[in-house]
């Protein structure tokens, strides 16, 4: 007997961004090129800092350099983070300074893996609430699990389907 349930692509398919990717930009950037602002630089369609390229890379394949604002530095004077950390709890007040070093430590790491992830405001609200706002959701995710391997305590992720957006809380009593 046919099945009478009507697949197409659309069934299977989750458009993740509504907004058409404005994130991006139209064209990708003539390469090489490196960022005004935080000298980041876009080679071979990825964007690194000076430090991770090799000496004969930096050597044998460069041509005429171009300026550009890379996609996070645009991100941040646009103050549109792409995800947030909720850190809470009594645990917080009494391991302060400890958390925060985890929390700068994370996003070095994370600078590492993709120089586009980064921690773009840390709002302390009070001595037991901590707000943290990042450039990509999936640092957001990597803090968070940072703080539950280090500390345990109760960590919940809140993914929005429709605009790249995480929400990572964090609480300890």
């Amino acid at each position: 007997m046919r099945n009478t349930k009507p697949y197409t692509n659309a069934t299977f398919t989750h458009r993740v961004d509504h907004d058409g990717g404005r994130h991006h930009t139209a064209r990708s950037v003539p390469e090489p090129a490196i960022c005004e602002v935080c000298d980041a630089i876009y080679v071979h369609r990825r964007w690194t800092f000076a430090s991770a390229l090799r000496e004969q890379d930096r050597l044998h394949s460069w041509k005429e350099v171009h300026l550009t604002i890379c996609p996070a530095c645009r991100q941040e004077a646009s103050g549109e983070p792409r995800g947030f950390i909720y850190v809470s709890g009594d645990f917080l007040a009494e391991h302060h300074d400890d958390i925060v070093r985890l929390i700068y430590n994370e996003a070095e790491r994370g600078l590492e893996d993709n120089p586009l992830s980064r921690i773009m405001e840390v709002d302390e609200v009070d001595k037991d609430r901590i707000t943290v706002s990042t450039t990509t959701e999936h640092l957001a995710q990597r803090i968070g699990h940072a703080l539950n391997k280090a500390y345990q305590g109760e960590v919940h992720y809140d993914f929005s389907h429709e605009n790249k957006l995480a929400r990572v809380s964090w609480h300890r009593d």
